[in-house]
């Protein structure tokens, strides 16, 4: 009778400039039955993980030279590493210290002396939601979305390998999430990512070469991410305007503006996540509202109603 594979060990990487601390910590976890990569300060922590992906990291706050707050938003920074949960240890109590912690990626922290008891706990618990995080998170990417994950920080979290695509070949640049942090951080702080039920709230961003694209919220993924859809665009307003203007439903303006932008069905089907369809459903009720018997009509009544604005 086969006999199953053996289950995959965890692996954990400790960063602490205590060889006590780290002897005490890689003893316990090894018993555990986890694998454990250690690291006594930030720069080796950083080239560990670079070489070897960890599970979880558990981080010492205070450290000579790089400390782990700044190695912390670092391996954040890295998209490969982005998704790996960072729990501090700090013997550092103050709220402003945890405060700290938390705002550079950390999702938990600990305070010295550890309780192993507590440690072991809170590392099944962070390691099941970083698995079915990254579950959706790849689902999501195989799915085709050109969606992103975004902190209030403005901190873009993760982004589907599309929507990187599209904002390289609309900027030649590979760093254009990043520079959309500020502009995101105060849209979410404004509370106007919360449109009216029904309705999907909607940000224009302008790119450094003077293209634009639009990022509609799609909701929340926990307390601490907001879910975009990214979709290139000229103006922010010109869907709503041929919404009003043929009083179509939000969706059938979007799906008219890409026709008078000469998109395929399949085209818009990727764009807007429908299925091909759901678009030609759509369809059907803009050539009813408009009047018209075929796309090509849709599209250049749609053209003159925006070239007038």
């Amino acid at each position: 009778m086969p006999t199953s594979a053996p289950r995959q060990r965890d692996i954990v990487l400790v960063v602490d400039d205590s060889p006590e601390a780290l002897g005490f910590l890689t003893a316990a976890l090894e018993q555990a039955g986890i694998t454990v990569l250690v690291a006594t300060n930030g720069e080796a922590a950083l080239t560990i993980s670079s070489r070897v992906t960890p599970d979880i990291v558990l981080m010492d706050a205070v450290m000579p030279g790089l400390d782990g707050f700044e190695t912390c938003r670092r391996i954040k920074a890295d998209g490969a590493l982005a998704h790996v949960p960072v729990i501090f240890m700090t013997g550092l109590t103050e709220t402003e210290h945890v405060v700290h912690a938390l705002e550079s990626g950390g999702v938990d922290y600990l305070t010295k002396p550890i309780n192993i008891d507590e440690l072991q706990a809170r590392i099944r618990v962070h390691l099941a939601n970083a698995r079915s995080v990254q579950n959706a998170r790849i689902a999501l990417d195989a799915a085709g979305r050109h969606l992103l994950a975004v902190a209030p920080s403005g901190r873009v979290e993760w982004a589907t390998p599309q929507a990187h695509q599209m904002l390289k070949e609309l900027t030649g640049r590979e760093d254009e999430l990043t520079r959309m942090g500020p502009e995101l951080a105060t849209w979410i702080a404004s509370g106007t990512e919360a449109a009216p039920a029904g309705q999907t709230a909607t940000m224009t961003v302008a790119l450094g070469n003077g293209t634009e694209v639009q990022l509609h919220h799609l909701g929340s993924i926990g307390e601490e991410e907001y879910l975009f859809r990214l979709t290139a665009g000229d103006r922010p307003d010109q869907d709503a305007i041929l919404r009003e203007h043929f009083a179509l439903t939000g969706r059938e303006a979007e799906v008219l503006l890409w026709i008078a932008k000469g998109k395929s069905n399949r085209d818009i089907g990727e764009i807007l996540g429908l299925s091909p369809r759901t678009v030609n459903k759509h369809l059907e009720q803009i050539y009813a509202k408009l009047g018209v018997e075929n796309r090509a009509s849709a599209a250049v009544r749609a053209a003159h109603v925006l070239h007038e604005l």
